[in-house]
């Protein structure tokens, strides 16, 4: 009955004095980490290189063919009217390019993002794996780096930071999987 009535001090006070106990300085909310830099350098390289396919087809800049050119290829692809999809496909390659490079409407620009990149995939399939050979390689992997980025959100180094939902997650990415794979539908079955 003693035990009970007897006063214990506290769980959390050590036999220590305060000074030899190691402090660890408080997160800053300022400060940049290293996993945002990471995040904007996978964000802008990804997104500004396929924001520039875009403009090859749309405007012929970079040393692309422009939207004529470009449509009278997806004509021959199987994607009639040529002009219609080689719009569709430079104008979801562009602005889903710049939205991953910004951080801005992260899932909405991943799913214009993996929504081309499907088409590009069915396209390029018959040709295997390996870029080499004209196959998935970079659809792929661009479809992969698009998904991810919804899935992990852009970080505090992106416009993205003044919406509610801007952490990314896994309802995110499979709104970007969900929304880019029937819009990929959607094309091949016209």
């Amino acid at each position: 009955m003693r035990l009970l009535t007897e006063r214990h001090p506290a769980p959390y006070r050590t036999p220590y004095p305060a000074p030899l106990l190691p402090s660890r300085p408080a997160p800053s909310r300022v400060a940049v980490s290293a996993d945002d830099v990471g995040r904007l350098l996978l964000r802008a390289t990804v997104g500004l290189l396929l924001a520039g396919h875009g403009a090859q087809k749309l405007f012929g800049l970079f040393g692309g063919e422009g939207l004529a050119a470009t449509g009278r290829g997806f004509t021959h692809l199987g994607y009639p009217p040529g002009n219609l999809f080689a719009g569709l496909a430079g104008a979801s390659e562009l602005l889903g390019g710049l939205g991953l490079a910004a951080g801005l409407l992260t899932p909405l620009s991943a799913a214009a993002v993996v929504g081309v990149m499907i088409n590009a995939m069915v396209v390029t399939a018959s040709n295997g794996l390996w870029g080499t050979n004209g196959g998935i390689e970079y659809p792929l992997t661009i479809a992969v780096v698009a998904l991810t980025v919804a899935a992990i959100g852009a970080g505090r180094l992106a416009l993205d930071r003044l919406f509610r939902r801007r952490d990314g997650g896994l309802p995110e990415m499979l709104f970007a999987l969900c929304l880019g794979g029937i819009s990929a539908a959607i094309v091949l079955a016209i």
